[in-house]
């Protein structure tokens, strides 16, 4: 049970997320009228240290901040995975965030889908891009609500009985009202609080776990002998899906929408190479947590069975004085505060921009636009809340498995189209099919599991990635049939080269694609 103590911190923590939240329309003001742009991308107006608080805060969610120490304390080495994923990240997007923003600058694309509009003439590929971005983020939504309840019911902070749903629609009250009135300028000024909060909390809760333990080799050691040396380390049958795990988890979170829309609020293609170059601190942070989660197993701490998500918290509980525990467990529930609200704003845009306008209201004026976008992210946020209380954890999880293997079917559209224009749009939506049927049917399969066995031998790979080799199979194959028959496709409005080309700098002999 938690003592007043770490109460009173945690409730600080909070109270200043919201105070900040307040604050938001003074970042950066503008007298602008009323449109999306400004509403849902802060009129892309973010500086280099502004979009850091927001991409790092938005990437790195609460739940993953419980997940992979979780999944570290229950399997060891396959848990660090995520490691190499965030920093394969790092250069995708330093490429591929890049060119997209410049894009999406020059010809006013808000979403993803604008460019997949915009690149191929096809209004039926850019709404399945649209839809899989809102499917795919809905349950990945839900997960931050579960994240914070795992965390505090772990800690002691969260209430039973009818006052816990109080609790949660409490602390989610603030960010929806003030992400309704400010938009991305809302959880953008909460990014500054998230990153300052965990890095000091995990800096503290880790040196305190190395002094009280010996050192990192005592912390090894003492989980060898609780998991068995081997499950520490990778087993050659492990490392296939080890590396295609890292592998397809760093092409697909650059296709989530609310990836995208943070970047999209930075106000130069040079701010997002210098955040790409700066981002791996939060990979060493991830890399910290992961560390924690064997830290609990060497310690000795009995997470309930199913919820290893709650031993990095209940070692917290364990070691740390109330308020340093209040500040770690406010610190996790303001990490899930940032993308949540991230999240909400990219659905609610996805869905005006390319259902709403595009559909049903093509004369929708910009301030209809953003009312619109407003009522659907006030909705999303409900809506979370509501899965939540409705239906169980595993159902949610399970969900956003399969939304990572079916946003990683949107990549040869958007990442490959932003290289080359050769790819029939009629190919890539036979390719996206393809793709999202075989990766559901895999994961399915697999009782929910991201990793799944091809053929009757022991080699495994990521089911997302197996269904994206499958998808681009069939959309070059699908081209080469089509413009054999003839088949005409739409017209290409972005200034982009229709195929990959290597030109070379006269003054340098650099090769610049």
């Amino acid at each position: 049970m938690a003592d007043g103590a770490m109460t009173a911190t945690f409730l600080a923590v909070i109270g200043g997320a919201s105070l900040l939240a307040v604050t938001a329309r003074r970042l950066r003001p503008s007298d602008r009228l009323p449109s999306l742009e400004g509403w849902a991308l802060a009129d892309r107006s973010l500086g280099p240290v502004w979009t850091w608080f927001l991409l790092g805060g938005t990437i790195f969610t609460a739940y993953t901040f419980a997940a992979i120490p979780g999944l570290a304390y229950g399997n060891g080495a396959p848990a660090f995975f995520a490691v190499p994923y965030t920093v394969i990240v790092c250069p995708l997007a330093f490429v591929l965030l890049t060119r997209l923003w410049s894009v999406a600058r020059r010809h006013g694309y808000i979403t993803v889908a604008d460019f997949v509009r915009g690149r191929y003439g096809s209004p039926p590929l850019a709404l399945v891009v649209a839809l899989t971005g809102i499917l795919a983020t809905m349950p990945y939504l839900a997960l931050q609500l579960l994240g914070i309840r795992a965390v505090l019911t772990a800690g002691g902070v969260y209430p039973r009985g009818a006052t816990e749903d109080l609790v949660m629609v409490a602390l989610f009250a603030g960010l929806a009202v003030a992400t309704y009135r400010h938009g991305l300028r809302a959880p953008t000024v909460i990014s500054a609080l998230k990153a300052v909060a965990v890095f000091v909390s995990l800096t503290a809760v880790t040196w305190l776990v190395l002094a009280r333990l010996g050192g990192p080799g005592e912390v090894f050691e003492g989980a060898a002998e609780r998991l068995g040396g081997p499950a520490l380390l990778l087993t050659p049958e492990q490392q296939p899906a080890y590396a295609s795990l890292a592998l397809g988890s760093a092409l697909a979170l650059l296709m989530y929408p609310h990836v995208l829309t943070a970047g999209f609020a930075a106000d130069s293609p040079r701010t997002l190479r210098k955040v790409a170059v700066a981002l791996p601190a939060w990979t060493g942070l991830l890399a910290l947590f992961g560390f924690l989660g064997i830290a609990a197993l060497a310690t000795g701490v009995r997470a309930p069975e199913g919820g290893a998500e709650a031993a990095v918290p209940m070692l917290v509980d364990r070691l740390m004085p109330g308020p340093l525990a209040g500040l770690v467990f406010g610190a996790i529930t303001v990490g899930a505060l940032v993308p949540a609200a991230v999240m909400s704003i990219a659905a609610a845009t996805s869905f005006v921009r390319n259902v709403y306008v595009e559909y049903v209201h093509p004369t929708a004026t910009p301030k209809r636009q953003v009312r619109i976008a407003k009522a659907v992210s006030l909705t999303a946020k409900l809506g979370a809340v509501a899965f939540v209380f409705g239906l169980r954890d595993q159902a949610a999880i399970n969900l956003q498995l399969l939304g990572g293997v079916w946003i990683l079917q949107i990549f040869p559209a958007v990442a490959v189209g932003l290289f080359t224009g050769r790819l029939h749009p009629r190919a890539l939506l036979a390719g996206w099919g393809a793709g999202m049927l075989a990766g559901t049917f895999l994961v399915v399969r697999e009782g929910f599991s991201s990793v799944v066995s091809l053929g009757t031998g022991p080699f495994e790979i990521y089911a997302g990635l197996a269904a994206l080799l499958l998808n681009l199979a069939v959309a070059v194959v699908g081209t080469a049939i089509l413009e054999r028959l003839g088949v005409p496709r739409g017209a290409d409005l972005t200034d982009l080269p229709s195929r990959l080309t290597v030109s070379r700098r006269p003054e340098t002999g650099a090769n610049n694609p």
